[in-house]
């Protein structure tokens, strides 16, 4: 069997055992990122289900990522929650980082949101400030899309003029506004493989590829949320804005800390995002 055979046979059986447990297939996936799981202890939850007991799904090796699918209601808007992502950093390839992502497309979720912690590049950003993705720079090396195209799950050559939904983006803006949210912008994030974080130089050079951001995850999720025909918003926390000429120190800790201290009003925003957004349908 090829390996692109064992990935769809994979997804395959994946979507197949969620198909006989889940109690309702919600329009809506929120995937939260390092430092960032706690908004699942806002659900009411009609099911808890760990990745290790979900048949192919990678297991998170970082910490600060609990690792669980669930499937509930966020102030009465049904949803799934993954708590927890993985990243090309712990060996996995692109495609199986997103392997979440195209099981839950092919079991008609409609929407993705997705929520990291980057480091700010744009000199205007503050940290703790919430950054809306305009646009993306994928320089993972690798693309979730390789190999033989299922035509069924999407086009061989998908379109990006367009990779962020725009209603979903004007919803963002308009509820950072009724959350009294000041610190909330839109910018361009870029996804590097890591798990060594940048240098000066490569600080520089992100910057003037017109960068607003950088991590190390949710690009190959959102490729593959956009091949599905998913709508997509993507929000950063800015936990850090390094000058390339004056750098410090980027540490671990210190990035979940500032993901924790924003929390609160990252919370509030996606509450007030899906509010508006399912009100409005």
């Amino acid at each position: 069997m090829t390996k692109n055979n064992n990935h769809i046979r994979q997804i395959e059986e994946c979507v197949a055992f969620l198909q006989e447990r889940l109690p309702f297939i919600p329009p809506l996936v929120i995937q939260l990122g390092t430092g960032l799981g706690d908004l699942a202890g806002q659900v009411q939850p009609a099911l808890i289900l760990p990745y290790n007991e979900i048949p192919n799904f990678p297991s998170s090796t970082v910490s600060s990522h609990q690792g669980n699918l669930i499937v509930g209601h966020l102030h009465g808007v049904p949803v799934i929650i993954l708590q927890g992502r993985f990243h090309c950093y712990e060996g996995y390839s692109s495609k199986e980082v997103a392997f979440p992502i195209r099981v839950l497309s092919l079991l008609g979720v409609k929407t993705l949101i997705l929520t990291n912690a980057a480091g700010g590049l744009n000199p205007a950003f503050a940290p703790g400030s919430i950054m809306i993705f305009r646009d993306h720079l994928n320089l993972l090396g690798d693309n979730p899309l390789r190999g033989p195209n299922v035509e069924a799950w999407g086009p061989r050559f998908p379109d990006f003029s367009v990779p962020y939904d725009p209603e979903l983006t004007r919803i963002a803006l308009e509820s950072a506004t009724v959350c009294g949210l000041d610190k909330v912008v839109t910018g361009v994030y870029a996804c590097i493989p890591g798990p060594s974080l940048e240098t000066p130089a490569e600080t520089r050079w992100l910057r003037g590829c017109g960068a607003d951001a950088v991590g190390m995850s949710s690009i190959p999720e959102i490729i593959v949320a956009r091949h599905a025909g998913m709508e997509v918003l993507g929000l950063s926390v800015i936990s850090n804005v390094n000058d390339p000429d004056k750098m410090q120190p980027i540490i671990l800790e210190e990035i979940i800390a500032a993901a924790e201290a924003v929390k609160p009003q990252l919370e509030r925003l996606i509450i007030e995002i899906i509010r508006r957004r399912y009100a409005e349908n």
